[in-house]
C-alpha cells in the first residue's frame, strides 16, 4: 500500500541458518519470533499466531451414469495433526496500542505432539506444517505472513522386524499361442527389510530358465503413494532405482550374488497416517518373451536412522550367517573346535621352570589365591571346571554319613 507503515512482517524460527531451515520431530519445541518493522508509529489492535499441521488428500474420478451421461466424482479428506493458537499482542477488547517506529520482535514457543507424520508433497495429497501470524490494525486491511517448517518423524531401522532377511520365490509356465514353452522360476533374497537413503541393497537372486527362449531379469525399488478418502483409494507408483541383469538363455540358470542397488535420496516411509501412506518395495522380475512377466515383490521400509555398526549385533549376526549359508556364500563348522591342551601351547622346559619359580610362593603361608598372580592364571585357563555332578572333591565318608533315625 502507498501509505502502509509496515516495512517488514515475517516469522523467524530459532536455529535457522543461512540457506537452511531447522527440521523438527514429534515432541520437540518450536521456538521463534515474529518480526515487525515500522516506518512510523502505528496503532495495533492485536497480533495473533497460529501453528497448524494437516494431512490432506484430494482427487477426482470420472463416472458414467448411462450411455450419454457422465459426471465427476470428487474425493477429499484431511486430518489435523497440529493445532496451536497464541496471542502475542492484545491491548484489550476494543482497545489499541501505538507502536513506535523501528523494529519490534514478539517471541513465541509451543510444543509439538509426541507423534507426527513426516512432511510430504504428492500428486493427490500432502502433509504440511506452517506458522501463520496475523496483524490487526484499525481502519487498515489485515496483514498476514506465514512460515512453513519441516517435520521428519524418526524411523529407526535398528529393530528386529526391520533387520530380518526378506525372501520369496515364484515360478510360472511360459505360454505362447496356447502352447507351453517351459517353466521359468525365480527366487530372491535381501539381507534385511530396513534401509536408509544412500544404502546399497545387495540383491541375491536365482533365475532358472526352462523355456525355449532367453529371458531378462531386472530389479527395481518402487515407491507407492496411497491416498485414502471416503472409503476409496488412489495410488501412484514410481521407480526410484533400478538395475538390469544379463539375458538368461534357454535351459540356463543365472545367480546374482549380491548385485548392488543403491537407494537414492527419497522420503522415508509413512505408515501411520489415516489418509495417506508411502510404501517401498523391491521388485525382482523376469521378462519372458511372448508371455507376462514373472514378478516377485519384497517389502522395504525406508528409515531416517541408519544402521548402527554395533547396535543389534547379537540379533543380526545369526540371521546374517544363515542368510549366507542359504545361498552357499559361507560355511560354518558343524561343531566348535576344542581349545588346545596346555602342553601343546607351553613347552615342557617352560613348564618345569615355572614350577620351580612357583615353589617358594606356594610354600609361603602368607600367599593367598586372591592375588594378581593367580588371577593371571585363572584368566588364561582353557577348560572350565567340571560340573559338581561329575566330580566331588570332598566325598562324604562313612563316619560322616547321616544315619537313619529309625535304625
Amino acid at each position: 500500500m502507498l501509505f502502509d507503515k509496515v516495512k517488514a512482517f515475517v516469522v523467524l524460527l530459532d536455529g535457522a541458518s543461512s540457506g537452511s531451515e531447522p527440521v523438527f520431530s514429534g515432541g520437540q519445541a518450536v521456538a521463534g519470533r515474529v518480526l515487525l518493522e515500522l516506518a512510523g508509529p502505528a496503532r495495533v489492535s492485536s497480533l495473533k499466531l497460529r501453528a497448524r499441521g494437516r494431512a490432506h488428500v484430494h482427487w477426482t474420478e470420472s463416472r458414467s451414469a448411462g450411455s450419454s451421461t457422465a459426471y465427476t466424482q470428487s474425493y477429499s479428506e484431511h486430518v489435523e495433526v497440529v493445532s496451536h493458537r497464541a496471542t502475542l499482542l492484545a491491548p484489550g477488547t476494543g482497545e489499541t496500542t501505538t507502536l513506535p517506529p523501528g523494529r519490534h520482535e514478539f517471541p513465541f514457543s509451543f510444543q509439538l505432539p509426541p507423534t507426527l507424520v513426516t512432511s510430504f508433497e504428492g500428486k493427490h495429497g500432502s502433509v504440511r506444517y506452517c506458522i501463520k501470524a496475523t496483524l490487526h490494525r484499525p481502519w487498515v486491511p489485515t496483514r498476514r505472513t506465514r512460515k512453513v517448517f519441516t517435520v521428519i518423524e524418526p524411523v529407526d531401522i535398528n529393530t528386529p522386524a526391520l533387520l530380518a532377511p526378506q525372501a520369496g520365490a515364484r515360478e510360472k509356465i511360459a505360454r505362447s499361442w496356447y502352447s507351453n514353452r517351459g517353466l521359468v522360476s525365480l527366487s530372491a533374497k535381501i539381507d534385511r527389510k530396513g534401509y536408509t537413503p544412500g544404502d546399497v541393497i545387495p540383491v541375491f537372486a536365482e533365475i532358472d530358465n526352462g523355456s525355449t527362449r532367453p529371458v531378462l531379469p531386472r530389479a527395481a525399488v518402487i515407491q507407492t503413494q496411497t491416498f485414502m478418502a471416503r472409503g476409496a483409494r488412489k495410488q501412484k507408483r514410481a521407480v526410484v532405482a533400478s538395475l538390469s541383469g544379463e539375458p538368461v538363455g534357454p535351459g540356463r540358470r543365472a545367480l546374482w550374488q549380491g548385485r548392488a542397488l543403491r537407494i537414492p535420496p527419497v522420503g522415508p516411509s509413512i505408515l501411520h497416517c489415516r489418509v495417506l501412506h508411502v510404501d517401498y518395495a523391491l521388485k525382482v522380475c523376469v521378462d519372458i518373451p511372448g508371455s507376462s512377466k514373472l514378478l516377485l515383490e519384497l517389502p522395504l521400509v525406508i528409515g531416517t536412522i541408519p544402521l548402527h555398526p554395533f547396535g543389534s549385533r547379537s540379533s543380526s549376526v545369526g540371521s546374517h550367517a544363515s542368510f549366507l549359508m542359504d545361498w552357499g556364500l559361507g560355511v560354518l563348522p558343524e561343531r566348535p573346535e576344542a581349545p588346545p591342551e596346555y602342553s601343546e601351547v607351553v613347552p615342557d622346559e617352560e613348564v618345569a621352570a615355572m614350577e620351580q619359580s612357583l615353589l617358594p610362593l606356594l610354600q609361603d603361608p602368607d600367599m593367598s589365591t586372591e592375588g594378581p598372580f593367580f588371577a593371571y592364571i585363572e584368566e588364561f585357563r582353557f577348560r572350565p571346571p567340571p560340573l559338581y555332578s561329575e566330580e566331588d572333591p570332598n566325598p562324604p565318608s562313612e563316619a560322616r554319613r547321616p544315619r537313619c533315625m529309625t535304625c
